[in-house]
């Protein structure tokens, strides 16, 4: 469910509770759950300066988003080294990692709000994993200064999918695992690239503008754009989710009931024709 243009170009924004009920949440890594791409890019400097990288001049904000930010290490090595063998850009990657490693383990830090949403989708039961084009090093680190070890329920690393993202596979092979449907699942995503992915594979996606372009996130199909975890436009969303769910469940626990009421006064004519009635009525509920 992408967000859909206007005849005149601005986008509108879909409801999440289009979800529900909802039965998983999955997130990316870096800039969504931590603001890690200023760690990328200074890394990114400190090795590019070594080499005499651009004539010895740091690479900027806008280089790094353009061309490294959110890509697969593939497509990042190809933008920086065109006229070297893909190998040895990969190879200076690997390297790269190691080094943004060492700054992580000293100065990440979560997006603002992050472990009041953590908290909203561990009280709600719903699934949830972790989606990104980080290599698993990296993904785990990351997650365990966070404090999220125990929270994700998967791990999921593009370089182990068929391709990484922005192709959908990372994010087919995440509900697979978790057995949910895309049609009950949200994504939070922070860069073009992870949402075109996650629209790609059919699920609606929260754009989180920590580094990248707005304007970017929503060409890319963003279903809402916000600004952190504490952004009232995310709270307005989950609270529509919420009423969503409470009516669905008001409205089953009706049903159920006058299911029970047919079922008892065809069993009192002496009639069992619809003594299974009750069994198609549709369960609703999230299991831990």
């Amino acid at each position: 469910m992408a967000a859909a243009s206007t005849p005149n170009g601005n986008h509108t924004v879909s409801s999440l509770a289009t979800t529900v009920p909802v039965q998983a949440v999955l997130f990316d890594i870096d800039g969504t759950l931590c603001d890690s791409d200023p760690l990328h890019h200074v890394a990114f400097q400190e090795m590019l300066l070594e080499i005499g990288y651009n004539n010895g001049v740091p690479i900027d904000e806008e280089f790094f988003i353009n061309n490294i930010a959110g890509r697969s290490d593939v497509e990042a090595a190809q933008n920086l080294f065109p006229d070297w063998e893909l190998e040895k850009g990969l190879k200076f990657l690997e390297d790269k990692e190691e080094k943004y490693r060492s700054l992580a383990k000293e100065r990440l830090v979560p997006v603002k709000g992050l472990q009041k949403v953590v908290q909203w989708v561990k009280d709600h039961g719903y699934k949830r994993a972790a989606v990104t084009n980080a290599p698993r090093i990296n993904a785990e680190l990351m997650i365990s200064l966070l404090g999220l070890s125990d929270f994700f329920q998967a791990v999921i690393v593009g370089g182990e999918c068929e391709k990484p993202k922005p192709a959908p596979y990372p994010y087919l092979k995440a509900i697979k695992e978790l057995q949910v449907s895309a049609e009950h699942t949200f994504i939070f995503e922070d860069s073009a690239s992870g949402i075109r992915a996650g629209v790609a594979a059919g699920i609606p996606v929260v754009g989180v503008a920590t580094r990248n372009p707005e304007k970017s996130l929503l060409e890319a199909g963003a279903t809402l754009l916000i600004k952190d975890y504490e952004d009232p436009k995310l709270w307005a969303a989950l609270e529509e989710i919420d009423r969503a769910e409470a009516e669905l469940k008001k409205g089953s626990a009706q049903v159920k009931r006058i299911c029970r009421e047919l079922n008892w006064a065809v069993k009192k004519g002496g009639s069992s024709d619809i003594d299974d009635l009750n069994a198609f009525v549709p369960r609703v509920g999230h299991e831990e």
